[in-house]
């Protein structure tokens, strides 16, 4: 009975969850630059804001939370550590070099996106290699190659930006690093959505074995697991989905970091109802951040700007607090 009731009680809330992200992702269509209104039908001008610009911007404002915050909530369990994100081994700084190397050769808007999410992806598989030939522990050589090839791609991104001229490549690498759904395209949402979708399938199927990992190498292989093969194949998911949202969005960080420790707190830490309700909470979270982005102030706001002023005070406060911080 008191199990009965325990479900019934996560069905309710992953219920409420995902009606606020749905309010959310309709009320976006409303906000804007250009007001629409249902008092006297939708226009052809509306119409047409509402398809080729709105439209792929709030999918992927929706997938690319989805993405971060489902990341996120892996990484923190394969490496037992609440304070991991994302881009532990690298995927962001090597997207972010990625982007900047392709606007200082003068690449096209689609080589941008192709360029960061391949770096993005080099970086990770970099730190792999290394780590593998480290003669530490595992995982530690992984979670400190990521940080070496961090800061090696970091350096070269700033190298990069001194290069660069400063009336218009550096300015547009500046605000790519900041995260940005403004030129969102539905060619951007193709591209990142089947990525995403290879990456997120298999991460929600063998959610479950994720549970495992949080245990000691001894205990989860007396259960017939083979950990190293199962932590490679999350992160490479994890990574895939990370480089193709930044790829399309540029850095946003916090959302991967802090949307895993609000759920935790709303439906504890079983990975089966933690990673689906991580990628509907980012998911709206993002949708909502990114409307607030492009109706604050006259100039659109940079979504990493944004994601920093209410992730970081937020973390800070459940830190101090004690809450959802500490090891699975």
């Amino acid at each position: 009975m008191c199990k009965k009731n325990k479900t019934n009680k996560t069905t309710l809330k992953f219920v409420l969850l995902s009606v606020i992200s749905i309010l959310i992702f309709i009320v976006s269509f409303f906000l804007g630059r250009y007001k629409v209104t249902l008092t006297d039908g939708i226009n052809a001008q509306e119409r047409l804001i509402i398809l080729n610009i709105r439209l792929p911007r709030i999918l992927c404002a929706a997938l690319i939370g989805a993405a971060l915050s489902a990341a996120g909530a892996c990484f923190q369990g394969i490496f037992r550590n609440p304070m991991v994100s994302p881009d532990l081994l690298g995927a962001s700084t090597g997207a972010g070099f990625g982007a900047a190397l392709a606007i200082l050769s003068g690449g096209s808007y689609f080589s941008i996106t192709l360029s960061s999410f391949s770096f993005g992806l080099a970086a990770v598989f970099l730190a792999m290699l290394v780590s593998r030939a480290s003669k530490i522990n595992r995982v530690l050589a992984l979670v400190l190659s990521g940080i070496m090839v961090s800061s090696l791609f970091s350096s070269g991104t700033s190298l990069i930006k001194l290069v660069a001229d400063s009336e218009s490549q550096l300015p547009a690498i500046t605000y790519w690093l900041m995260g940005s759904l403004a030129s969102t395209k539905i060619k951007d949402l193709c591209f990142a959505g089947s990525i995403i979708a290879a990456g997120l399938i298999p991460l929600i199927l063998f959610r479950w074995k994720i549970n495992i990992l949080t245990l000691s190498e001894a205990e989860a292989k007396s259960l017939g697991v083979e950990t190293d093969r199962l932590r490679m194949l999350v992160i490479l998911c994890a990574t895939l989905i990370t480089s193709a949202s930044v790829s399309v969005s540029g850095v946003i960080g916090w959302v991967g970091l802090v949307i895993p420790h609000f759920c935790r707190i709303i439906f504890g830490y079983d990975n089966k109802h933690l990673i689906p309700s991580s990628m509907i909470m980012g998911s709206g979270f993002l949708m909502f951040v990114d409307n607030i982005g492009r109706t604050l102030a006259s100039s659109e706001i940079p979504l990493g700007i944004l994601t920093s002023f209410v992730g970081a005070p937020v973390f800070l406060y459940l830190l101090i607090g004690g809450v959802s911080v500490r090891e699975n």
